[in-house]
């Protein structure tokens, strides 16, 4: 089965699995969900993430956050879509709920959040918004 939006489905299954209070959630594995799921690992989103290179597919699987049983992520939603690519200059980045959430950031110096796409003066395509 191949999918058509392999981000969307990946942040579904993970706003999905938080609705239902699941300590973690296994998804294909790609290089760029790697890098989407560091990004929410560094900004303190997630617990911690591993891949599984058992089979020939490898396996992310991800350890959900929740802070007095509400989920950490109270909403993570995808902005640029393979049928409308959203990309965006250093200074138009968007500021996600005034400061308090990220918007992830694809640049060419690698996958980052808003904050730091705007201290290093690149823009890019943004892939989400996570608040």
């Amino acid at each position: 089965m191949s999918l058509s939006d392999p981000i969307g489905d990946m942040l579904a299954r993970i706003k999905n699995s938080q609705v239902r209070n699941h300590k973690k959630v296994q998804l294909p594995s790609s290089k760029f969900k790697v890098k989407i799921v560091e990004v929410l690992k560094n900004e303190g989103y997630i617990i911690d993430f591993k891949v599984d290179d058992d089979e020939k597919k490898p396996n992310l699987e991800i350890n959900l956050k929740y802070n007095l049983g509400n989920p950490v992520i109270s909403n993570i939603e995808r902005i640029s879509k393979p049928g409308r690519r959203i990309f965006s200059s250093a200074e138009s980045l968007p500021k996600i709920n005034n400061g308090l959430g990220i918007a992830i950031v694809s640049t060419p110096k690698g996958v980052m959040t808003d904050v730091d796409a705007r201290k290093q003066k690149i823009g890019g395509e943004i892939i989400c918004k996570v608040f």
